[in-house]
């Protein structure tokens, strides 16, 4: 059975049905983003958003990854190397996507920050979902002519990508921002970006962005078991055609390999770049659906109660009782046990339950 975290002492509340009497148990979230558990009305949310700036053409997943000899450089400059590794990255595009030769115009992207393995190793890469198209200058929509795997030839953007970030890194050690040199032969070998074959559609990306997104370095299903010792997890071992694995450490190795992949207070893991970007989207989308002479989306994230997005997105029925339907009534308050209340008690369930409209 996978291991499930229970908190009440991060409080909470008791359930019971006026009808047949079930208990339920619920407890608040910690609201931390590195929390396995947590967020998932937030997360449901930010994909409700994305899907809001879908365009009806082909889109491109794309993998930007950093050598591991750069890992002990990462590990101690995290919110200065991840930012430089988003700079990059999408000034290297930016750069393709203008360049006439291949598409020229602005490109739209949106980056994510992964920085572990299943095995939960350290591993700092990039995946950028990239809409195939520009928006021209004359506010027209240009399709890329490309026909293979990707709009632009990966060999050549791997090897700019390599020569932008090794020159700028050799920059941050010359102003003394590094705490080390950088290390010798990273032209040696390929650096490698990888361009996955394109989403089917629209709908693919989505799925795409609810299961990707917002995942944290493990989840709790991959955990089997915990004790006082040791922690037991599943990974798949990518070497050997996605065999799954079994591995058990001391609790303190795996809160070590765990913690590595906790961002910096602060830092921003998902943007959007180009014509996705917050400063521009919203006229840029309009210029290109107009080109595309299509309309856009009716349905906002921002016109659904958080019990209609569970429902929808998630297929549980807030205030209601699993067993009979019966409108379930907070009972109970559990209190958290660490600290003062920070927000208000869990708002009791309507008088009358919401109509929830099944899919035919």
């Amino acid at each position: 059975m996978p291991y499930k975290s229970a908190a009440p002492h991060m409080g909470g509340h008791i359930e019971a049905c006026s009808d047949c009497g079930e208990i339920r148990e619920a407890y608040n979230s910690c609201c931390n983003r590195h929390c396995p558990q947590c967020g998932s009305i937030e997360k449901e949310k930010w994909v409700l958003a994305r899907e809001a700036d879908l365009l009806p053409v082909k889109y491109f997943h794309v993998v930007f990854t950093v050598p591991d000899k750069l890992n002990e450089l990462f590990m101690h400059h995290k919110a200065l190397m991840y930012n430089l590794l988003f700079t990059t990255v999408t000034n290297v595009m930016k750069r393709f996507g203008y360049n006439n030769k291949w598409a020229g115009g602005k490109m739209g992207m949106t980056a994510i920050l992964h920085t572990w393995g299943q095995n939960l190793n350290y591993h700092p890469h990039l995946h950028l979902i990239v809409p195939a198209g520009v928006l021209l200058p004359d506010g027209k929509w240009k399709h890329t002519r490309s026909s293979g795997n990707y709009m632009f030839p990966v060999e050549s953007v791997s090897n700019v990508f390599r020569a932008q970030m090794v020159a700028a890194l050799r920059g941050f050690h010359k102003n003394r921002l590094l705490s080390q040199p950088v290390p010798g032969g990273l032209f040696d070998k390929p650096w490698v970006v990888y361009a996955k074959k394109a989403f089917g559609g629209p709908k693919q990306v989505v799925k795409y962005l609810g299961r990707y997104t917002h995942r944290t370095a493990i989840s709790n299903d991959r955990i089997l078991s915990v004790d006082d010792k040791n922690v037991t997890f599943t990974w798949k071992d990518y070497s050997q055609d996605y065999k799954k694995q079994v591995t058990t450490l001391p609790g303190h190795e795996f809160l070590r390999l765990f913690c590595q992949h906790i961002s910096p207070h602060g830092f921003t893991r998902i943007r959007h770049y180009g014509f996705l970007s917050s400063a521009s989207k919203k006229k840029s989308l309009a210029k290109i659906r107009a080109s595309l002479k299509v309309k856009p989306p009716t349905t906002l994230a921002k016109d659904k109660s958080w019990q209609e997005l569970v429902f929808d997105r998630m297929g549980i029925k807030p205030g209601v009782c699993k067993c009979c339907g019966g409108e379930m009534v907070v009972i109970e308050t559990i209190p958290n046990r660490f600290r003062a209340p920070t927000r208000a008690p869990p708002q009791l369930p309507p008088t009358k339950p919401i109509a929830y409209k099944l899919a035919v």
